[in-house]
Parts: structure tokens; C-alpha cells; sequence
């Protein structure tokens, strides 16, 4: 599996850029469903030029549309959905398990890759969201390089996506990464007696 250059693209402008200066792919959003809310992000017209323009250079996009959704969002996001299905996008970015049944049946040839807000952190998720039809899942940012070899073993016709570099994305909820990052103390799991107990103010779920 070759690797791919991806790089964020926040207007039309960037996304040339990104392709000027080497990149394989761009990830981007629409002006509703993608957490890319300080990016201009791309009308429908937009959209469709963008993609237009990466395929005739034998590049791809990425449409991200990884909210976490309420009741109210699913009829804007079915004529969403099947619109990237119609532009040939090259995959819809989804963290949340309904707007991905969603996609799967109103948009069922579109690419899904599974988001980094899914927090896919182990291969047996991994394997869950392969069974069910994602072509690819970006990692959450904790993973080693270890962990992530282990994952492709379990795994190796699922492509795996990192983040290799820029700021660092934290989920939605419950995902402490800085009593991680800071203390030892990961997020969600039982402190174990090889972890500190200073208190610093981290957070942790109980």
C-alpha cells in the first residue's frame, strides 16, 4: 500500500497549493457537517470545482462531514451525503455511527472513512468499522508507532491514516489527552498503580 501525502485544504486556493506542492490528497469541509469551523470551507459550487480540479490531476478529496449529529441534522445531511456521491468525492469523513448508516444507505458507493473524533484506538475497533464498509480509519493521535503497527497487522487491507503533523485535535467529550499527555493518567481507564498520583488538576473520568 503506497503511502499518501494529505494535507488540509480550508478554500479552492489552498486545495491548488496543496497539489502544487506535492500532496496526494486533500481533506476538507462544506459549510455545514465538518468540525473545520475556522476554515472558509466550500460551497456546493466549490465542492464540485474542487473535486473537478483534483481529478484531473489524478488527486483525490476528502469531504469531511464528521459532526456529532442531532435528530434535526439528518435531512440536510442525506442531501449532503448524496451530493458528495453524485461530485465522486473521493470519501465522506464520519465519526458519528448514524451519519455513517446514513451514508451507507442513501450514499452506498461513496468512499466512508472513519474520523480521528472516532477515537479508534485499538485493532479490534478497527476491525468493527472495516466490517461494516469503512475503506480506511484516521487513528486517534495517542497511538504509538507500535500500536499502530499492531493495528495494520490485525488489519493490512484496511488503510490507516496519522497525523504527522500540526496541532493537536482532542474529541468531543471524555477524552482527556492532557492528564495523558501530562500525568499519566489516560483518559477512561483505571488508574493502575505504575501511574503518578500527583494532582495537578488533570482531568479523568471516574
Amino acid at each position: 500500500m503506497k503511502p499518501e501525502l494529505l494535507a488540509p485544504a480550508g478554500n479552492l486556493t489552498k486545495l491548488k497549493l496543496a497539489f502544487y506542492y506535492g500532496a496526494d490528497a486533500v481533506y476538507l469541509g462544506g459549510k455545514s457537517f465538518s468540525l473545520r469551523t475556522f476554515a472558509d470551507n466550500f460551497t456546493d459550487e466549490e465542492l464540485a470545482e474542487g473535486i473537478a480540479y483534483a481529478h484531473a490531476r489524478d488527486k483525490k478529496v476528502y469531504v469531511a462531514a464528521n459532526i456529532f449529529a442531532r435528530n434535526a441534522d439528518f435531512p440536510r445531511l442525506e442531501a449532503h451525503l448524496r451530493l458528495l456521491e453524485e461530485l465522486k468525492a473521493d470519501a465522506a469523513l464520519i465519526s458519528d455511527p448514524g451519519v455513517f448508516a446514513l451514508a451507507r444507505r442513501v450514499a452506498p458507493t461513496l468512499p466512508v472513512h472513519i474520523s480521528t473524533q472516532a477515537n479508534t484506538l485499538n485493532a479490534e475497533a478497527a476491525r468493527f468499522w472495516q466490517s461494516l464498509g469503512a475503506s480506511r480509519i484516521v487513528l486517534a493521535r495517542e497511538l504509538s508507532l507500535k500500536e499502530i503497527s499492531e493495528i495494520h497487522a490485525a488489519c493490512p487491507d484496511l488503510e490507516l491514516e496519522a497525523f504527522v503533523h500540526g496541532a493537536m485535535c482532542i474529541s468531543y467529550s471524555g477524552r482527556c489527552y492532557l492528564s495523558d499527555y501530562m500525568d499519566g493518567r489516560p483518559a477512561n481507564r483505571p488508574r493502575t498503580t505504575s501511574m503518578t498520583s500527583k494532582r495537578t488538576g488533570n482531568c479523568h473520568m471516574s
